[in-house]
């Protein structure tokens, strides 16, 4: 699925010239197709890790019928169960925005997860951060593009080019 990524980024016939992924290994190995593609360095930025949650681990429709998790779920819109949302946006754009001014030429990639590309997305495009995780546009391995104009990030473009190997999958997360 990295290797559709990375396949799909080389077609664009665009240069890219840094690559940073999120600490974990998961996000470390979606990388290393596109560090072997591109000839560069994973860069390690754990700002743009997925954040920790009360839920780690578990099935969500067995864990919110035991009492003791409810205190977790006692408000959605901030979560209450990990890191607020506006906490992963501010953490997420610093991370772009050091991204860009530290690429000299060309483009910066960056290596993350699910719910920290869906707040990037959520925050840019003016959608409400609080959602349905099952509502997400962001499948293994896609890539949400971004360009910076007249000072400020806009979304420009989603592919899912690993869409097609996505079927016996059993994981959620982005490149």
């Amino acid at each position: 699925m990295a290797g559709a990524a990375a396949d799909d980024l080389a077609s664009r016939d665009r240069s890219i010239t840094r690559l940073v992924a999120s600490p974990l290994q998961r996000a470390q190995e979606s990388a290393a197709p596109l560090s072997e593609r591109f000839g560069l360095d994973i860069i390690t930025d754990d700002r743009i890790i997925e954040p920790t949650n009360h839920f780690e681990g578990k099935v969500m429709r067995i864990a919110l019928r035991n009492p003791v998790n409810w205190p977790a779920v006692r408000n959605p819109r901030k979560p209450s169960w990990g890191e607020p949302y506006v906490s992963i946006v501010a953490r997420m754009l610093d991370a772009v925005r050091d991204a860009w001014e530290s690429t000299e030429s060309g483009d910066a990639v960056l290596v993350s997860h699910q719910l920290p590309i869906w707040m990037v997305h959520s925050s840019l495009t003016g959608a409400p951060l609080p959602h349905d995780p099952r509502q997400r546009r962001c499948g293994l391995s896609s890539i949400t593009t971004f360009e910076h104009r007249d000072g400020v990030f806009v979304e420009v473009g989603y592919t899912d080019p690993a869409a097609s190997l996505a079927s016996g999958a059993t994981d959620v997360g982005a490149v």
